[in-house]
C-alpha cells in the first residue's frame, strides 16, 4: 500500500485531549477503511504565520500513515467537513523516515545545520 504524511491543523481552543482524540478518530476512520495509522505525533500549540478563521495559533498533528488511496481520500474528506480542524496537507512518500520529524528533535540533534563563520 502507498505511505503517506498527514499534517493537520485544529482549533486554539480545543484542550490537548480533545486534540489527541482527533488524531484517534481519524485513524479509526484509516483502519475503517482498510488502511493503517503508522506512528502519530502531537506537536501541540503553535503561532501560526497569519490568521485562519480569526485563530493565531493551532493544534499541529502528524500522521504517517500505510492506507489505500480511497482511505486517504475519506479521512480527507471528512478532515475538511469537521469543524474543529482549520488545514490539512497530504504528501505521498516513497519511505517512512525512523525517529522523531525533524519539528519533535531538538536543535543539537539535528546534524544538517552548519556552523556560522565569525
Amino acid at each position: 500500500m502507498p505511505l503517506y504524511e498527514h499534517v493537520f491543523i485544529a482549533r486554539q481552543d480545543l484542550s490537548p485531549a480533545q486534540a489527541e482524540s482527533l488524531i484517534e478518530h481519524f485513524g479509526t476512520v484509516l483502519a475503517d477503511n482498510g488502511g493503517k495509522l503508522v506512528e502519530n505525533e502531537y506537536w501541540g500549540v503553535k503561532t501560526m504565520a497569519y490568521k485562519i478563521n480569526k485563530n493565531r495559533k493551532g493544534h499541529y498533528a502528524f500522521l504517517r500513515t500505510d492506507a489505500p488511496a480511497e482511505a486517504v481520500q475519506e479521512m480527507e474528506r471528512l478532515m475538511r467537513l469537521h469543524d474543529d480542524v482549520m488545514r490539512v496537507l497530504t504528501i505521498k512518500v516513497d519511505a517512512h523516515e525512523e525517529g522523531p520529524s525533524a519539528q519533535m528533535q531538538k536543535r543539537d540533534e539535528r546534524g544538517d545545520r552548519r556552523e556560522r563563520r565569525a
